[in-house]
């Protein structure tokens, strides 16, 4: 039996961008509209409460020189000219005003000895402009979020329910399915409008700085429900991750001094960015790392077999470390057993963040692949690609942006809705919720001896994506990793799940994210193959060089007759012609 409950706003994910766009929605509304916030896991363990770095922004532009169009322009040349530039222009007009506005809900920012926002210096960034509480930004930001969201009644959280469907008829949003993983119980929720805020897919690969609920699977099932996917060949390597856990080292160690240094102790960033040195942008830093380690100046980590570079931390005071980098001492303490006062901090990069996601537009509204909205829809955070990183994100406009689009989302869909008459619980609704719930109950649920399980498909995906789409990519490597993934498709679709029970059914619930996890992976694929040049994140070693005439557009894939297919759109350039990124 199906659970109908009817709601306004439905929002999927409760990350910052959740919870900011559930605020937002709750603020313009008055308290009227009915908004329902699905996490899959308990609200406060959203990966966002893993952000350290901070969140960027000009706020004292008279004191530092700094200034909005700066801010655009550092944006603009780290994505290497991909973003759409009149959304970026949005982003940092935006940003101050979140950052005050964070402050005045009782988010703890770091303070220098003025009482002003202390600003740290983050890797593309021309000037300091990146907030932060100490090395702890997304924790204090997401607890701050959700203690006022609870401040509205009209609020509901449910935890731990995992979404299967998002239902669109006749080009309009209609709501979603959910399992309560805590019953079983199958849930379809009715709502006038919805707003995707659930994350990104970095647990595609194996070596990733991200949470093991990042999967990505709700952008596989948008694009089931019609909505283009746009630009996930451009994956994010954050250069500084632990060896060999893949514990994310922020990027605050280098705002505040850190050094990269490989065997020989050489700081070797002068000869890959000499101006910029460890705060170039990520992509940048990446493969230089990566290519210290080809040519045999990396560390080698004994147990894993894994070459590193070495964070070097030891210049700096014990009062540095402590004030503004406590976080990262104790992970060092932790996880490798040592004091960044006397050691060298083992890094390498991994995978940390997808540039791509669901095709939106300046206003978050989710498009199919041919411009047109789907209606009541919309999405926002790394779920969504607006697109504001274009080919490389610049480290800590990821919390600006899922601010300012949280805003955004949430008053369009707040207002979108009062304005909707009462939703109507339709036959065709409920037979697909039915439809959908066999699916997942009847059809999934079975125990061929012969089949996989959701955790040799998983195993098999990271080995494919670790090969043939990693930070350096060519041809022939990913044209067989093609053929492996749609090898795996297949054998994904009748994935044995062995518990077939229904209360807390993990097994079901990892069968389903794999389920999505695969065919997004293809999209990654299909476009990293396609885009026949190199352009931030995405590097081929058989076209190393940046193509503007041919290239300077976003791929976006879309499903038909059940095949992905992609097309391509104009990058929107409104002040910034593309140049060389040099740093």
């Amino acid at each position: 039996m199906v659970e109908v409950l009817k709601y306004d706003i439905v929002i999927l994910g409760s990350g910052l961008a959740g919870l900011r766009a559930a605020l937002q929605a709750a603020y313009v509304s008055r308290g009227r509209a009915r908004i329902a916030v699905l996490s899959k896991v308990q609200a406060m363990r959203s990966h966002s409460v893993s952000a350290e770095g901070g969140a960027s922004a000009v706020l004292y532009p008279k004191e530092t020189g700094d200034s909005i169009d700066l801010h655009a322009y550092d944006t603009v040349k780290g994505s290497d000219f991909l973003a759409d530039q009149d959304a970026v222009e949005l982003m940092v007009q935006m940003a101050p005003q979140e950052v005050r506005f964070l402050e005045r809900l009782g988010v703890p920012w770091s303070r220098d000895e003025k009482g002003r926002i202390f600003q740290r210096p983050f890797g593309g960034m021309s000037i300091p402009r990146t907030a932060f509480a100490q090395d702890k930004t997304g924790f204090f930001i997401m607890s701050t979020l959700y203690q006022n969201v609870f401040r509205f009644d009209n609020v509901d959280i449910y935890h731990e329910h995992f979404v299967t469907k998002i239902i669109v008829e006749n080009d309009e949003f209609k709501g979603v399915t959910a399992i309560d993983l805590k019953t079983g119980e199958f849930k379809l929720f009715l709502a006038k409008a919805g707003i995707i805020a659930a994350g990104g897919a970095g647990r595609l690969y194996r070596f990733t700085t991200t949470a093991h609920s990042t999967t990505g699977e709700l952008i596989t099932f948008a694009m089931r429900a019609g909505a283009g996917v746009k630009d996930m060949e451009f994956v994010q390597w954050h250069p500084t991750a632990l060896v060999p856990s893949g514990i994310l080292i922020s990027e605050a160690a280098r705002g505040e001094g850190a050094y990269l240094v490989n065997k020989l102790g050489e700081r070797f960033m002068k000869n890959y960015a000499p101006q910029k040195m460890e705060l170039a942008p990520r992509d940048i830093v990446s493969r230089a790392i990566l290519i210290e380690c080809r040519e045999g100046r990396g560390f080698i980590h004994e147990e894993s077999g894994m070459c590193y570079v070495g964070l070097d931390l030891r210049h700096l005071s014990e009062d540095v470390i402590n004030r503004k980098l406590p976080f990262i001492r104790e992970l060092a303490h932790k996880y490798a057993g040592l004091d960044p006062l006397s050691d060298l901090i083992p890094v390498r990069p991994a995978v940390h963040y997808t540039m791509g996601g669901v095709h939106a537009d300046i206003n978050g509204r989710v498009l199919r692949a041919d411009g047109t909205w789907i209606r009541g829809l919309w999405a926002a955070g790394e779920a969504a690609s607006i697109s504001v990183h274009g080919a490389n994100r610049l480290g800590s406009n990821s919390l600006t942006e899922c601010l300012v689009w949280g805003h955004i989302t949430g008053e369009e869909a707040a207002k979108y809705a009062m304005e909707k008459p009462e939703v109507s619980v339709e036959g065709s609704i409920i037979d697909v919720a039915k439809r959908e719930e066999s699916r997942v109950f009847d059809k999934l649920i079975h125990k061929e001896v012969n089949a996989s399980t959701p955790y040799d498909i998983k195993r098999e995906l990271n080995d494919i994506m670790e090969e043939h789409f990693g930070p350096f990519r060519e041809a022939s490597k990913m044209s067989e990793g093609l053929s492996k993934l749609h090898r795996l498709l297949e054998r994904a679709g009748s994935m044995r799940i062995d518990d077939s029970n229904r209360v807390y059914n993990q097994n079901l619930k990892d069968a389903l994210e794999v389920d999505g996890m695969v065919e997004l992976a293809l999209v990654v694929g299909l476009g990293a193959y396609a885009r026949t040049e190199s352009r931030g994140a995405h590097y081929r070693l058989d076209y190393p060089k940046r193509d503007d005439v041919n290239w300077l557009k976003h791929t976006v894939a879309y499903l038909y007759g059940g095949e992905i297919q992609l097309t391509y759109v104009p990058v929107r350039i409104t002040r910034w012609k593309p140049e060389e990124r040099k740093y």
